[in-house]
């Protein structure tokens, strides 16, 4: 399993070309010969970058829902809605299909995040106001999610 870390700043060219930070680059150096998966996010207008490991693992656990339950079906589909195969080149570039730039609204400017183990693409605009609206939820969020764990279970 990867643990990403960062957030940097990068650009996007006219043809959907993004230029990865060397930064993640070299995090991601051990898979990068396997590709990558680009996705809708589930909860946010961005992006969601998967190494393929990472993306397969997702799939198995996927792949146990029955799908003569209607509801799952419809997770499936909506989960994998405009997922593409994507890869980066020699230059460290990763082509972002056009239907997938509109949805996330990305332009010219994009704030590559990591997210534990997958990295989330954002229009540099739409991050900003995510994370400024944030601010105020942060600590009920922090105390909620993460104040009845253990200590222990955290090392």
């Amino acid at each position: 399993m990867i643990n990403l870390i960062g957030t940097y700043e990068c650009k996007v060219d006219v043809k959907g070309r993004l230029m990865v930070s060397s930064a993640f680059k070299k995090q991601l150096s051990s898979v990068l010969q396997e590709g990558f998966v680009v996705k809708r996010s589930v909860f946010q207008s961005c992006l969601e970058l998967y190494p393929m490991q990472e993306w397969n693992m997702v799939m198995q656990k996927i792949n146990k829902l029955n799908r003569f339950v209607k509801k799952n079906n419809d997770f499936i589909r909506r989960f994998t809605a405009g997922v593409k195969v994507v890869e980066m080149d020699a230059s460290g570039r990763v082509l972002i299909p056009k239907d997938l730039c509109q949805f996330a609204g990305i332009e010219k400017q994009v704030v590559l995040s990591s997210a534990v183990n997958i990295i989330e693409i954002w229009d540099k605009g739409k991050y900003e106001k995510v994370i400024d609206e944030a601010v105020v939820d942060f600590a009920d969020l922090a105390e909620e999610v993460m104040g009845n764990i253990d200590v222990d279970e955290l090392s």
